[in-house]
């Protein structure tokens, strides 16, 4: 492979972590736009001009955020440009994870798995059946995560069924549709699957319900801790209502074996799911209130942080809980709904707490909203992405099969004052409009001292921490549909919002926290000229005293940031997420161009510091 262009990376290596301090404290202006920014030492982990091994036969084309250890090993979601098809023969696109360890010089670019890659074990199933190959993975959908203390990362992955069995006096079946992946032990084994329902893979199936009731869905991303252990949010239908919990599964270096008495490897042995809590059973701490929902969790070492509410939409009691990992643990609680917000006034009380939780072991980072007044965002339907989304979106998904025209109820499609309406359904753009908080901000827990510090929120210099994408399951898929499909948690489609914040022990009882915000003005619901940006902020310290340092924002030349990226390019998309900082790592994917430009001019890329 080409390393010219990580050049970054080596110079890194060479001159060590003073230079790179050396190089922010520089912080020259942005005479166009009278702005300080901060020359970092930004290394580049992959960008466009990248080939995806392990063929190389495409280049990286797009990018999820990424995720990072302690020891500079970065994991990514990464696609490629094409048609259809699986991408392993060069005709269609890639889709794969891929890691770089950063923490060498010139490292190479590792494929983990795409889309020619079998499913690990269990998988008996070949498509078509004369195919020699077992079933393949159809798509990773969301972003794959790291284990802070080793090499080891999870990701969720789809496919077709890939267990075929004869129940007894009954037909064939087929089932497994669905998983969580690691590698503790070094190839990918399978750590949870919707198996549950298969006999001999009972250690799969939801624990505390009828034997045999199996995973439904595994939404969001899984976590990964000591090396060898999963934590997860698994959704399963009881008596006919859909149930959701939080779940983790230890995993040893053992063979499963089949009703044959085949052994299945390699694979992670047959230690069953254990519960942390649910929604079926769990009483949210300090109430008689059974949980309404719970969010995919994040763990470090021995302990689990999630957020788990009486009601999702519209909470009145849950919160922030702390777990050990051990079987259906007393829950601690962090920070409730209906807890006094830090460096507001006694009124002040939280009413809202975002879902994505970072978690480092001791500090915990999240989302958290106050007060009554809220503001309205109007929301269009996406113009890029997967196809029946966007227009399920547009209420123009013609079903295949059916011809049935289906659309998502709470889009506004025939607003003739709109500037995107159209009398042509083919051209118009629908939109959704959201009422959003005007109180919210960033927020620090210390476990250890059981406090909560502000590190940032709206009202000065930001307008907003919320993010909002178009995602999930249309109700049919629509002719012509491409395989990114498959890019859906099991979930109804819909507006979901996201905060992204990111944080890590310093020294002592200090930390720093990275979170991504939005600075700009509502012009008819809809922000005019917003600048987005990543920030960071060191703690703890008083309110005043703290300085928000911007890191990456979308006013500043690309190659700030990228030496390849166009000439006169500006960063327009930054993305984190919640292990994209660990100890002084910051890892964050980005894109350049220029306006007015070409779409293939730009330039993508994941991309790495090393923080003062």
């Amino acid at each position: 492979m080409d390393m010219k262009h990580h050049y970054l990376r080596a110079l890194f290596v060479m001159v060590g972590v003073a230079a790179i301090v050396a190089n922010a404290a520089a912080a020259p202006k942005n005479k166009e736009k009278g702005r300080t920014v901060p020359t970092y030492g930004w290394a580049t982990v992959v960008n466009n001009n990248d080939l995806m091994p392990p063929l190389e036969a495409r280049n990286f084309n797009s990018y999820n955020q990424p995720s990072v250890n302690l020891d500079g090993l970065v994991v990514i979601r990464a696609r490629s440009k094409g048609g259809e098809g699986g991408g392993g023969d060069g005709h269609g696109p890639t889709h794969g994870i891929y890691t770089r360890d950063m923490a060498v010089d010139n490292s190479e670019i590792v494929s983990i798995l795409d889309r020619t890659k079998e499913v690990p074990q269990p998988n008996n199933a070949h498509y078509p059946p004369t195919n020699v190959s077992l079933a393949t993975f159809i798509e990773t959908p969301s972003f794959p995560r790291i284990d802070m203390d080793s090499d080891t990362i999870a990701i969720r992955g789809n496919h077709q069924p890939v267990w075929i069995y004869t129940p007894p006096e009954g037909d064939e079946t087929r089932a497994g549709t669905t998983g969580l992946y690691t590698n503790p032990f070094g190839p990918m084994i399978t750590g949870a699957a919707k198996l549950g329902a298969v006999p001999e893979f009972s250690f799969f199936e939801v624990p505390g319900l009828p034997s045999g009731t199996p995973f439904d869905v595994f939404p969001g991303a899984p976590s990964v801790t000591q090396g060898n252990t999963i934590v997860f949010k698994g959704n399963y239908t009881e008596d006919g209502i859909g149930r959701t919990g939080v779940y983790y599964r230890e995993l040893v270096e053992e063979p499963i074996p089949a009703a044959d008495g085949t052994l299945l490897s390699p694979a992670g042995g047959t230690l069953p799911v254990v519960l942390i809590a649910n929604n079926t059973s769990t009483l949210i701490p300090g109430t008689d209130t059974v949980f309404g929902s719970t969010a995919p969790p994040s763990a470090a070492g021995q302990r689990v942080v999630f957020a788990g509410f009486d009601n999702e939409d519209a909470p009145t009691l849950g919160g922030i809980y702390l777990a050990a990992l051990q079987p259906q643990p007393p829950l601690t609680t962090l920070v409730n709904i209906g807890e006094r917000v830090p460096g507001e006034s006694r009124d002040d009380t939280f009413n809202g707490l975002g879902e994505g939780v970072a978690f480092d072991g001791r500090f915990v980072g999240f989302w958290g909203a106050w007060g009554k007044e809220t503001k309205t965002v109007r929301l269009y339907c996406p113009t890029e992405g997967n196809r029946d989304r966007i227009a399920y979106c547009n209420q123009t998904l013609v079903c295949e099969g059916t011809g049935v025209m289906l659309g998502d109820v709470n889009s506004v499609c025939d607003d003739t004052t709109d500037p995107n309406y159209s009398s042509n359904p083919g051209e118009r753009i629908c939109y959704q409009d959201k009422e959003v908080p005007v109180d919210q901000g960033i927020f620090v827990h210390d476990i250890d001292t059981r406090s909560t510090r502000i590190v940032a929120k709206t009202g000065g210099q930001f307008n907003e921490f919320l993010f909002w994408n178009y995602s999930g399951k249309t109700p049919c898929v629509g002719g012509g549909h491409s395989d990114e499909g498959a890019e859906d948690d099991g979930e109804p489609a819909r507006w979901r919002s996201s905060a992204y914040v990111a944080v890590s022990a310093r020294v002592g009882a200090t930390f720093q926290a990275a979170f991504k915000a939005r600075t700009g003005e509502l012009v008819d619901r809809v922000y005019a000229e917003p600048v987005d940006g990543i920030y960071l902020r060191k703690g703890p310290g008083p309110w005043h005293g703290q300085t928000i340092e911007p890191v990456l924002d979308t006013t500043m030349d690309g190659q700030t940031l990228d030496p390849e990226a166009p000439a006169g390019s500006t960063i327009n998309e930054l993305g984190l997420e919640r292990e994209g900082l660990r100890g002084y790592w910051l890892a964050v994917s980005a894109k350049m161009g220029i306006e007015g430009g070409q779409e293939e001019d730009d330039m993508a890329g994941i991309y790495l510091m090393a923080l003062p």
